[in-house]
């Protein structure tokens, strides 16, 4: 499956702001799409994909710190870089503590901001890779039968064979039938990486 570009959106309501970010980020060859509001970006966010949200933070009707609060509230999962004035640097603390990327002050040097985009663009790609194998891994543990999980539970916590058919009372060879289907099911062509998989989803569910 091909991993959707990423696409910065620029949200902010002075249009000579948006069209100077809009230039600055496509300069650099990455997708750009510019909104007016943070309630025309909400209209359009079911289509949001990997990459990172400018915001102003001082907004006509909602700020870029309601925007946050709206995102978090929706599950969708975008670092937010907010850019603030001077006088807004306090909101712009309170926004990093609701989990934005980071903040920048205006007037700010177009390098540090394009470098700001790059690592919070980063981080999304990362963390939607990280996403799109849970969810193929939970796929795999879905896909085995209850009596197959309970084996791969045991496997997991370094059970050896006669000890795993001894817990489940049933016979070597049968432990064997099922651990081969398990190494198949979760596609794990060692017993480290199978050891792996079950940390990472244990991980998740943590």
């Amino acid at each position: 499956m091909n991993t959707p570009e990423p696409v910065v959106y620029v949200i902010d309501d002075d249009d000579a702001v948006r069209k100077s970010l809009t230039w600055l980020i496509s300069s650099v060859d990455l997708n750009v799409k510019a909104y007016a509001s943070a309630t025309a970006f909400l209209s359009d966010c079911e289509k949001v994909q990997t990459g990172c949200l400018i915001t102003d933070i001082r907004m006509p009707g909602l700020s870029g710190l309601d925007l946050q609060i709206e995102l978090e509230r929706r599950g969708i999962d975008i670092p937010v870089v907010v850019i603030s004035g001077h006088g807004d640097v306090q909101t712009a603390v309170r926004a990093m503590k609701a989990g934005a990327f980071d903040f920048i002050e205006k007037p700010f040097n177009d390098q540090l901001l394009l470098d700001l985009v790059h690592k919070a663009v980063s981080q999304s790609m990362s963390s939607s890779e990280t996403h799109t194998q849970l969810a193929e891994l939970q796929a795999r543990e879905n896909s085995l039968t209850p009596r197959e999980l309970q084996v791969l539970e045991l496997i997991a916590m370094g059970e050896p064979n006669k000890s795993i058919g001894h817990s489940l009372e049933i016979s070597d060879k049968t432990v064997e039938a099922h651990r081969a289907k398990v190494m198949s099911k979760m596609k794990a062509s060692s017993l480290a990486e199978l050891v792996k998989m079950v940390l990472m989803l244990n991980g998740n569910e943590g």
